[in-house]
Parts: structure tokens; sequence; C-alpha cells
């Protein structure tokens, strides 16, 4: 009679041995992967070799026991400004996706402010912050010795720091030349109120490529969503002179528009071009489907969380390119 502790019944559980026999390495390089210490020591590509031979063992490190050694919780806090935004949503996606690899878990919160985030930091219930397009309030005060990494955020406001940014001035500019080569003069543009580093860039940008234009702006509050957007558009096109083209700071934004648009019996874009910019699932489903900037989310969360794990591991990666941003034509431009 047997007691099930033996035979086909009872599987072993996979150990770094096994890992390493899979993945062709040492044993030691395996520990060096799984405890966040492997640095430049060990290639992208032995890493994901590993983290494939683990995958396919359903090896699971002793994750606590590890962080206890170093001292560490094993848990990082990633701050952004709105938890309902789509492009937060992609953010956390590509966040999520590296901090696995690193063997890392991840506390999400908005609604932040500078005190909140310094007590976090001194609290010491995190390895590391992660802080995604922060408002001017919500700067300053953090700990010099806290491993931080700032993303969608001006560089030189968080001197010392790593930042991992957007090309978001080549993006606008692509926006406002797309209009501008379907000859386009007199263009709308609907910007953020809010004082955050992102916004001041994409303004900043627009001004620069619509200078030889004729330009109507009005501000929109991002956190009132689509409706106050939909508001200050009806504002814009309501006029005779009204804008034959419009830019969104954001592809929220750029629904309400559509809104506005449709109240007013504007067809877009027989009578009226739209520009928006994220690319969040939003701009496909808009009928027309809307022409907008991709800002790379996922990729911004994984480089930003990848960033963070070499700090943690003793590491000052050096400073990176700003992430490109593309165009995306869809259906809700046409020539003037």
């Amino acid at each position: 009679m047997s007691d099930g502790s033996s035979g086909e019944g009872a599987r072993r559980r996979p150990t770094g041995r096994d890992v390493a026999r899979l993945a062709g390495v040492s044993q030691a390089t395996v520990s060096l992967v799984f405890s966040g210490s492997a640095g430049h020591r060990v290639s992208d590509a032995t890493r994901q070799r590993i983290h494939d031979a683990a995958r396919e063992l359903g090896y699971r490190p002793q994750a606590a026991g590890r962080q206890l050694r170093l001292g560490r919780s094993g848990m990082v806090l990633l701050a952004v400004p709105n938890l309902l935004s789509p492009f937060f949503g992609r953010l956390l996606t590509g966040v999520h996706e590296e901090a696995a690899r690193h063997g890392l878990s991840v506390v999400v919160s908005s609604g932040w402010d500078a005190a909140t985030l310094a007590e976090a930091a001194a609290a010491g219930r995190f390895d590391g912050l992660l802080i995604c397009s922060p408002d001017d309030k919500q700067l300053g005060g953090l700990p010099a010795d806290t491993p931080a990494v700032f993303l969608d955020a001006d560089p030189e406001a968080n001197p010392g720091r790593p930042t991992v940014e957007l090309d978001l001035a080549a993006g606008m500019k692509a926006a406002v030349d797309h209009l501008a080569a379907l000859g386009h003069r007199r263009i709308g543009y609907l910007r953020s109120v809010h004082s955050a580093y992102t916004f001041r860039v994409r303004q900043a940008a627009f001004a620069a490529a619509a200078a030889e234009l004729a330009v109507q702006e009005r501000a929109v509050s991002l956190n009132e969503g689509s409706r106050e957007a939909a508001r200050a558009a009806r504002e814009m096109l309501a006029g005779p002179d009204r804008p034959r083209a419009v830019v969104c700071d954001d592809d929220v934004v750029a629904s309400g528009l559509y809104q506005a648009a449709d109240e007013l019996g504007l067809r877009i874009p027989g009578d009226l071009s739209v520009v928006g910019m994220d690319n969040i699932p939003v701009a496909e489903l808009l009928s027309p489907p809307l022409t907008t900037v991709n800002l790379p989310g996922e990729q911004l969360g994984r480089a930003g969380l990848a960033t963070l794990a070499a700090l943690l591991a003793g590491e000052l990666p050096p400073p990176a390119e700003p992430l490109a941003t593309t165009l995306v034509v869809r259906r809700s431009t046409a020539p003037a």
C-alpha cells in the first residue's frame, strides 16, 4: 500500500540546478540572475535562456529568503497620475512584464503628492520607485538614497536620477505637419491645463510646428474626461471662423471633440480633420478611426523597470535616448 510520497504521483520541485542544466549555464549564473545581482556580467541572451528554462520547468526562486538576505521587500511602487487612463494601463503592462523577469512585484498608486511619495520612500516598504508623468507639485522631497526612476518627466528637474522619456516633440510635429501637408491652414488645439512636463513639451512643440498657421486654442482639464473636452470643442467649433482641423493633447480629448462635432452637424473628416495623441484603444473604435500619435506605453514601462532593476543591482545606467513616437494615419484626416 502506497502512502503517495513516491512514484509517478510525486513530482520533485525543480531546482536552480535543473534550470542551469536546461539553459546550458552554471548554477552560479542562475543564482546571479534570480538574485538581481547579475549586472552586466550576464548577457541579455543568457538571461532570456535562463528565464525560458525556468518557465518551462515551472521553477520559482525562493524569493522571500533571497529578499531577506538582501534586505529588500521585493516590491516597487509605480506612481501614475490617473489609474483610469488607458495609457497608464499600457504602461503597467510593460512594467509588470519586466518586473516578472527580475523577480519583483509592483504596487500602483495615483493621487499622490511630494509628501506622500517621500513618506512611502522613507518607510522602506518599497525597494524603489517608478514615477510617471508627474505634475510639478508632485516633485521634490525624495530621500537622496531612494532608488527612483522617472518616466515621461523632465530630466533637468530630477538631477542625478535616471529618466526615460518619450519623443513627444517629434510626435506633435508629425501631427501638425500631417495636417499642413493636407492643406490645412486654420488649426485648432485642445490643450491640457495641467502643469506636467509631458504637456509642456507637447504644447511647445505644437507652437513651433504651427508658427506659420492660424491657430485657435482652448484649455481642457483632462481629469474631467471627454465631457469637458466636448464643452471646450463646442466653443471652438460653433463660431463662423472655426478651424478646419484640430489637434488634441490626448485621445480622450479627441473623443470629446467627436461628440461636439456630431452635435454641431460637422462630419469628420469632411468638415473637420482630427488628430489625437497616445493611440489608446478608443482611437480605433471611434467612427471614423482616429489619426493619432502612438506613444509606446508598454516599451516605456519595460525600459523604466529595467532601469530601476539596474539601480537596485548597484549600477547607474547611462542616459537613454527618448523612445520613438510615430504618427498612425487613419480616416479622421482629409485634405482641406
